[in-house]
């Protein structure tokens, strides 16, 4: 009695999971159908306009105009391509990564043949040309054949009274039985013997018909990712055109800030350190002939070298201060807020056991103290607020430390060369990650940096 209850759930189980499988193959029906039905003309089409620009662009490379002619049937495979692969997308299929199409350009010659070193453009004209027509034909057949041959057999009983009566003496469920049992007859007449036969052969065929259809497709799909899909190789090497593009920006970036602390330290504190000493070489002199003279010009120095110390506080914001290394991003951006001339406020959405590396924390601070004085300088805002929060890719594992500063101001914040936001693009761009800019005129003005987070996370930001 155990074993028999043990085995039944477990029976029933598997067979609600075997109705389920088959029922999510049903639902697909439709769109695989949608699919393969219009493969045909599709194929036909594709082949015929491929193939006569590729023949009489062959034919005529001796008189150059055959060049042209080949480099349009390339771009002409290409879209048909292009086409099978959303149609697979369409009918259900995962998606197919897509090559990186150089643009098309005619500034020299080189440009205008680059298709022809592409070899995705090559494998494109073998699929529209050669394998798709004869695959697409031979699943369309099978499709138009199995679909309407089992929604004829199942009606067949239905709409046989407007056919002529058949003439020939015997019928099909006859001989069906007389294959199993020779001699034997079922006495029925022959359209109600057909009608059985027909019947019987359409429910096979329809009950079957999810997986031919799901066959059909899935092998449409393998050829395309075999033939259609991005190279291994095309992700490394934009990898490595994206590391390269990432280094001359870091590169650019730091040459950019220590020419822009170059020219606010000559311009700032070293102009009024020099005055500072000329003021007290006066006073000095002044001392004994004119006390009076010399505290006033005392008194100038010191003024002189309280504004030094606050443009010297200012310029120092651009790197890490204590309080970052000490304890963290969020304390130091909630210092910096106190600092700020502008009302400002930080809200984290970091988890509390996060610990991100130094350098992303310090250029996270940096984004967010350059587009804090960027707002107090040129925006008229009366708030600012910093957000720092982890984000996750989509569909990936990738990680991404997001800072969004944004403050009510006139609005109208642009990138101009050599300026913050400009030099913010470039520092953000050589770290790997992005800067966006949003500023329409009268604000708010919403700054956000996304920044690549190379480590390991807690449990709850994974």
């Amino acid at each position: 009695m155990t074993t028999t209850s043990t085995a039944a759930p477990v029976a029933a189980g598997t067979e609600r999971r075997e109705r389920s499988t088959y029922g999510r193959l049903w639902a697909g029906v439709p769109r695989e159908l949608g699919f393969l039905l219009p493969t045909l003309p599709i194929v036909v089409v594709a082949l015929t306009v491929s193939s006569t620009l590729f023949s009489a662009g062959t034919g005529l490379l001796f008189v150059l105009i055959g060049i042209p002619l080949v480099l349009l049937s390339l771009f002409v495979s290409r879209g048909f391509g292009m086409l099978e692969v959303v149609r697979l997308e369409a009918a259900g299929r995962p998606r197919i990564p897509r090559p990186r199409w150089t643009p098309f350009t005619t500034r020299s010659m080189g440009d205008f043949l680059r298709p022809f070193t592409d070899g995705h453009y090559w494998l494109a004209l073998l699929h529209t040309m050669v394998i798709n027509p004869v695959i697409g034909i031979v699943s369309w057949v099978i499709s138009f054949t199995w679909l309407t041959t089992g929604l004829g057999g199942v009606t067949y009983w239905f709409w046989q009274r407007w056919l002529p009566e058949p003439e020939r003496g015997w019928n099909l469920l006859d001989v069906v039985v007389g294959w199993f049992s020779p001699g034997a007859v079922t006495g029925v007449s022959q359209r109600v013997g057909d009608s059985v036969v027909y019947l019987i052969v359409g429910v096979i065929l329809l009950v079957t018909l999810p997986f031919i259809t799901r066959g059909l497709v899935l092998l449409h799909w393998w050829i395309a990712r075999g033939m259609l899909a991005a190279f291994p190789s095309d992700a490394l090497r934009e990898r490595v055109s994206d590391l390269s593009s990432s280094r001359t920006a870091a590169v650019a970036a730091e040459g950019t800030a220590l020419r822009r602390l170059e020219r606010d330290i000559h311009d700032g504190p070293q102009q009024r350190l020099v005055r500072l000493q000329m003021d007290l070489a006066a006073a000095d002199r002044q001392l004994e002939r004119d006390p009076a003279a010399a505290r006033e010009l005392i008194a100038g120095a010191l003024q002189q070298s309280r504004d030094a110390l606050d443009e010297l506080r200012a310029i120092s914001r651009g790197f890490a201060p204590p309080i970052l290394l000490d304890r963290g991003l969020v304390p130091a951006l909630e210092s910096l807020a106190v600092r700020s001339t502008i009302p400002a406020r930080v809200v984290s959405e970091l988890p509390e056991e996060t610990a991100l590396p130094a350098e992303l924390e310090r250029n996270a601070y940096f984004v967010a103290a350059e587009s804090l004085t960027n707002a107090a300088k040129h925006s008229g805002a009366t708030a600012v607020e910093v957000r720092v929060a982890l984000r996750r890719v989509p569909d990936g594992d990738a990680t991404w430390l997001e800072v969004v500063v944004t403050d009510d101001g006139r609005g109208g914040a642009a990138a101009l060369p050599g300026h913050g936001i400009a030099g913010l693009e470039e520092r953000v761009h050589g770290l790997g990650g992005t800067l966006s800019v949003d500023s329409p005129a009268g604000g708010p003005t919403v700054v956000t940096a996304t920044l690549p987070v190379m480590t390991d996370l807690p449990p709850s930001v994974r």
